[in-house]
């Protein structure tokens, strides 16, 4: 049974602290309370009771994306490994230590974004793991052999990812997609910084120092809990940790006049890959050709497409078609990909996206089709919250470029809204040749 929206407006509890809750009537199915401590630090917090389970995000709005310096990109992802290093408290063994006794997984994630760590566990425990994650995040300490050594691992990982031809074909993508955003390298990094990083350690503590503070965090806790407990905990372990978060400088892209194409030959085998991808708009839940813009991708290219009965189903010229037309803090791309069978079928492929892309340009799409895509973008969301993992999971990315809970709701209104005109001006402004990049890449016979 849904809850009915109620909202609490608290001033000056605990130094500063404002709390509102809402939740029950919109898209959104739980009722959520977020509070922002004194020195920044959010925190929202959605009740699930009955399973005694809980999931605890701390968002760091940190990605790949704020490293702007030049010879400095991978630090975002690097810290992802280094926080697992530990503290003078808590050093690594006796965190892991803790973490098994308490049949807790943790575990983290970089994005372009944002950085994600995350932990799953009875919630019974959640005294000790804000006490544990407070700590890490306040206190980290390594020293420049553990720095070097970590930074020796990211390179390996960086090589083992280029035994993915899609990760080979990403990167030519990003190089040549951006010319002055930071969005122009993969969130693990240009290869030949990940090799300089580890005589960058004095670097490595002013990048935790500048972006790991509590005014640039969201705390986001789902489960089995009482928010008043959980402030409790969060107030107490919390409220020292000093603010000071400063803003990376991020150079802002020039307007793409003109189509690229890059060609990209792998050392392994491969069936040939395509990527046709657009200079997309950032998240702007308020821009109504936005969010018609970011439905474009199932609708003209997802698995209930005409392109898809045609390429896959039908000619089964390509092992599959796909699209992921996502939301960013700052204008990114919205992408078309396919594994093509046959390389003499790239350019067969590339003028059926091209002849799609046209139909849908001059056409109003039907308002039964784009009724349906309503219905599919609602269920598949609703179908992705049954359990505290998979809520915290499904709402990071949204929580992480807009900082609180607003959007949820906000965003499926403005889906709802979304007209067959709204479609087709989305289209034409998007789904330009001028705006567009285009890689191929192909192995090995």
């Amino acid at each position: 049974m849904r809850i009915l929206l109620h909202v609490i407006l608290l001033m000056g509890l605990a130094g500063g602290i404002v709390a509102a809750e809402t939740g029950g009537d919109g898209v959104f199915p739980y009722v959520s309370r977020t509070e922002t401590l004194a020195n920044g630090l959010t925190v929202i917090m959605i009740p699930m009771s009955g399973s005694g389970l809980m999931s605890y995000y701390s968002i760091v709005r940190t990605g790949a994306r704020d490293e702007y310096e030049a010879g400095k990109t991978g630090f975002a992802h690097f810290f992802e490994h280094m926080m697992f290093r530990g503290t003078k408290n808590y050093p690594a063994a006796k965190y892991d230590r803790m973490v098994t006794e308490m049949g807790a997984n943790a575990n983290a994630y970089t994005t372009d974004d944002y950085t994600a760590y995350h932990l799953s566990f009875a919630a019974e425990k959640l005294e000790t793991v804000v006490r544990l994650e407070s700590d890490r995040f306040q206190f980290l300490e390594y020293e420049v052999a553990a720095f070097q050594t970590e930074a020796g691992a990211v390179y390996g990982e960086y090589r083992k990812n280029r035994s993915n031809p899609w990760q080979v074909l990403f990167e030519v993508l990003l190089r040549n997609a951006f010319t002055r955003h930071t969005y122009g390298h993969t969130t693990i990094g240009f290869e030949e910084d990940i090799k300089a990083m580890p005589k960058l350690y004095d670097y490595s503590r002013e990048f935790f120092s500048r972006y790991y503070r509590p005014d640039n965090v969201v705390l986001l806790l789902v489960g089995d809990f009482e928010p008043e407990t959980a402030m409790k905990f969060i107030r107490k372990y919390y409220s020292d940790w000093q603010a000071g978060y400063q803003p990376p400088a991020i150079p802002v892209e020039a307007e793409q006049t003109g189509e690229r194409t890059a060609q990209v030959s792998y050392e392994g085998k491969t069936l040939p890959l395509l990527m046709v991808s657009y200079k997309a708009p950032a998240f702007d839940v308020s821009d109504a050709r936005m969010v018609a813009g970011s439905m474009l991708g199932e609708l003209l290219f997802g698995e209930t497409s005409a392109i898809y009965r045609k390429l896959v189903l039908k000619e089964q010229t390509v092992q599959f078609i796909s699209a992921e037309f996502g939301f960013n803090r700052d204008p990114r791309l919205w992408s078309i990909y396919a594994m093509v069978k046959d390389e003499t079928d790239i350019t067969a492929v590339r003028a059926e996206i091209d002849r799609t892309i046209d139909q849908f340009s001059r056409k109003t799409v039907d308002e039964a089709e784009l009724r349906n895509l309503k219905k599919r973008l609602r269920y598949s969301f609703l179908m992705n919250l049954d359990s505290p993992d998979a809520v915290a999971a499904n709402l990071a990315r949204l929580i992480a470029i807009t900082g609180g809970m607003d959007v949820i709701d906000n965003l499926y209104t403005a889906y709802d809204r979304v007209t067959p005109k709204n479609i087709r001006d989305a289209v034409r402004q998007y789904l330009t040749p001028e705006r567009r990049t285009i890689v191929t890449l192909t192995g090995r016979e």
